[in-house]
């Protein structure tokens, strides 16, 4: 099946895909002024948003269902592209990056991180019994914890009332994501542990960190930036997980000279 995909602009290809419960509508002013220059593709993710009946991630676990959702965006794409993941779509492209280097030509990964749950010697990350406790509030009522979820985000952030107000507006303007899809991406995060990865990612990256993000620390972007062979660091202070929306013009100049380098 095939995935909902916005797109618009001219120029070379760049594949945003959003996080986890979000859409590819989420991106806002940050798309529209990179579509100025690239031709800017906007995912929804299976599941959510207008892919709502494209694909089962429930069908797999854990990094079977990460392999499912690569199979299905390289499936969708068939020349190169720049992969701008944020948080959980970071995880995706770190995986798609790795898995099929000559389908990622470069990659952005926004507050992201290659493992979301704290394991031994990885204290950058959510404790496993939070993201549990998560998980059983999801069951209990999904809209209200996905609500929930986008004030975490935000949290610290410059503008954070009014960006919060904005995000609420959007969050189910596509309908809501699916049950399946939303418990399947909880098991990528809490399952997923890209570490050993990284050093064979070896496309040009660019790792954009937001300074006051809880939910992936900056401690993670530096951690990324320094383990794969061909990357930098942009850490936008006054920004948490989401810096493409508190700070656009910044997000975007940055993403702009990094897809333009020779």
């Amino acid at each position: 099946m095939s995935l909902h995909v916005d797109s618009f602009g001219s120029g070379a290809p760049l594949l945003l895909i959003h996080g986890w419960g979000m859409h590819g509508g989420m991106w806002g002013e940050a798309a529209a002024q990179l579509a100025r220059n690239f031709r800017v593709h906007c995912v929804d993710l299976p599941g959510h948003g207008r892919s709502a009946g494209s694909g089962q991630w429930g069908v797999e676990r854990g990094e079977g269902a990460l392999d499912g959702i690569v199979g299905m965006l390289s499936a969708q794409f068939s020349e190169p592209l720049t992969v701008c993941g944020w948080s959980l779509g970071g995880i995706i492209a770190q995986r798609w990056a790795a898995l099929e280097p000559h389908k990622v030509r470069r990659l952005v990964l926004v507050a992201s991180t290659p493992c979301f749950v704290r394991r031994p010697g990885w204290e950058c990350a959510m404790a496993e019994e939070d993201l549990r406790q998560f998980a059983a509030a999801l069951e209990q009522d999904h809209a209200a914890t996905l609500r929930r979820f986008l004030a975490l985000q935000l949290r610290g952030s410059a503008n954070e009332r009014e960006l919060l107000a904005e995000l609420r507006e959007r969050l189910f303007s596509r309908g809501e994501p699916g049950m399946a899809a939303l418990r399947a991406g909880l098991e990528i995060l809490r399952d997923t542990d890209l570490r050993a990865v990284l050093p064979q990612i070896g496309q040009p990256a660019l790792v954009i960190a937001g300074g006051r993000d809880r939910l992936t620390p900056p401690q993670a972007s530096r951690h990324l930036a320094q383990a794969m062979p061909d990357a930098r660091l942009i850490e936008i202070e006054g920004a948490a997980h989401a810096p493409f929306l508190s700070h656009p013009d910044e997000f975007v100049k940055q993403v702009a000279v990094f897809i333009e380098e020779r």
